[in-house]
Order: C-alpha cells, then sequence, then structure tokens
C-alpha cells in the first residue's frame, strides 16, 4: 500500500522527527515550508505559508501525488510563536499566526481531502496552549486554540468517508522554535523543565510518534491527545 505523508513546517523540531518517521516506513514524504528539510528522500515545496494563495503554485504536483497514493496522510504541523500581549498585538503578526496555523490549513484541506481515500488522515498539531493561556503569548494561544476547533469542524464534516482527524497536544518541547523564544536563559529553560511531571523537555521525537499513532488509528476521530509528561499546574 502506497502512502503518501504531507506535512507542513518539516524543516525542524517536531516537523523533522515526524518526516524522518514516516520516511522509515516507507512513505512518501512532501514538506510545505519556507525552509527545506534537511533529511534526503523528502520532496521540499517551498512555500510561504502565511502569503494569501500560496496553495496555488503547488496545486497540481500535490494533487496527483495525493491522487496516486492509497493513503494520505495530512499534518498540519507549522506554527508561528510571537510574544505579545492582548492589549499590545501587533495587527500584522497576528494576522500571519493566524494565517499559518488555521488559513494555510483549510487551503491545503481543501486540496487535499477531495483526493484521500479510505484510511486516510488529517493531524493537527496544537499545543498545551489550546485549552488553556499564559501571559505574553496572545497571538499563539488564539490561534492555537482555533486550531482544536478546526478539528473538530473537520471531524464532524468528514464523518463516514473513513477519514480521521486529530488533535495532538504537544507539552514544552525542546524545538529550536522554543529554544529561540527563550534565548537560551538557563532560568526559564529550569522553569519550563519544572513545569513537566518528569522535570525535563519533551523530546521532539517523542510528539512525533503519538502524531504517528494518532494518524494510523481511526477511532481516535475527533480527539484532543495531550503529549506533555503530565504538567505540574500552578
Amino acid at each position: 500500500m502506497s502512502e503518501l505523508l504531507v506535512i507542513t513546517g518539516a524543516s525542524r523540531g517536531i516537523g523533522l522527527a515526524t518526516a524522518r518517521r514516516f520516511l522509515r516506513r516507507g512513505a512518501e514524504v512532501i514538506n510545505l515550508s519556507r525552509s527545506p528539510c534537511p533529511l534526503a528522500g523528502v520532496h521540499q515545496r517551498t512555500v510561504d505559508l502565511a502569503r494569501p494563495g500560496f496553495e496555488l503554485a503547488i496545486e497540481a504536483p500535490l494533487v496527483t501525488a495525493a491522487a496516486a497514493a492509497d493513503r494520505v496522510v495530512l499534518i498540519h504541523n507549522a506554527a508561528v510563536m510571537v510574544a505579545d500581549s492582548a492589549q499590545a498585538v501587533d495587527a500584522a503578526a497576528f494576522g500571519r499566526a493566524l494565517a499559518v496555523s488555521l488559513q494555510a490549513p483549510a487551503a491545503l484541506n481543501r486540496l487535499l481531502i477531495p483526493q484521500m481515500r479510505r484510511g486516510s488522515s488529517i493531524v493537527y498539531v496544537g499545543s498545551t496552549l489550546s485549552e488553556k493561556a499564559v501571559a505574553g503569548a496572545f497571538s499563539y494561544v488564539v490561534s492555537k486554540h482555533a486550531v482544536v476547533g478546526m478539528m473538530r469542524a473537520t471531524c464532524q464534516d468528514l464523518l463516514g468517508r473513513g477519514v480521521h482527524t486529530v488533535c495532538v497536544c504537544p507539552g514544552v518541547t525542546d524545538t529550536e522554535m522554543v529554544q529561540q523564544r527563550v534565548g537560551g536563559d538557563p532560568e526559564v529553560l529550569a522553569a519550563l523543565r519544572s513545569m513537566t511531571g518528569e522535570g525535563r523537555l519533551i523530546e521532539p521525537d517523542e510528539v512525533a510518534a503519538v502524531l504517528e499513532m494518532a494518524a494510523d488509528h481511526p477511532v481516535l476521530n475527533g480527539t484532543v491527545l495531550h503529549a506533555n509528561l503530565g504538567q505540574r499546574e500552578r
């Protein structure tokens, strides 16, 4: 059985680890991002997911690849993290966060769902902040809350088609995005580690394993899965 993974943001972090897993199982992998995925064997489609109409340039090859696959896994992984607040939100930054997390997935769903055979799946990458909030991450929190709603709406619209959908919500994961967000501050990193039940950051491949599992199990349709090592509530 031929399998196609279409994933956004596989140039690093969770997306990179996920692409690696699917390559190992023999899937064809297409990455959509501005930066290339460094893995040999991944087909790179360089796009800016925040740009309206980005999908027009890649529609033909994506549809052709999806139509030829026995099973398609679409993983909406890309996101934008900025430091902002409700009282000082930058309209452009907020719009970019929503475009990458919501408008781009909607565009890709529109292209690929008609090509998906039974057994295919759509997996959204949310966050612990999909169901709670912290100060100073307004755009990210809002966009990740909306990702859960998009997954649930996708589930309802696809019931009976044999295409399932799941939202996986990682906790604090040791990715380049998180390291950039904290600026390598050892005190902030120590505080983040203390939030988990194991006192450490989550490894990208741990989340990738959950994404792979979610893609493979239709019984999880409509489910929000938290992959966070058990967080300490404060």
